[in-house]
């Protein structure tokens, strides 16, 4: 899973909760569906952490930081 986007890696998250889901899966095939999951999961939320880390970093004005919470929508003004 070397260096996957993030959107990628969220579709096949997405579509392993559905497998499971649906309870057709044997308890072999849902453990080794969780354990990628589980990856998976960790590696979007460290991509989700960078994401946040870049935005504190653009948001630095003069000599002071100024750390906002990022907001989906949010309008820059």
């Amino acid at each position: 899973m070397a260096k996957e986007k993030f959107e990628g890696m969220l579709e096949k998250l997405e579509e392993i909760v559905r497998r499971m889901e649906t309870g057709e899966m044997t308890l072999e095939e849902s453990l080794k569906a969780f354990e990628e999951g589980i990856k998976l999961a960790r590696l979007c939320a460290a991509k989700l952490d960078e994401a946040q880390r870049r935005v504190d970093i653009l948001l630095k004005q003069g000599e002071e930081p100024v750390i906002k919470p990022f907001q989906e929508g949010e309008e820059e003004q």
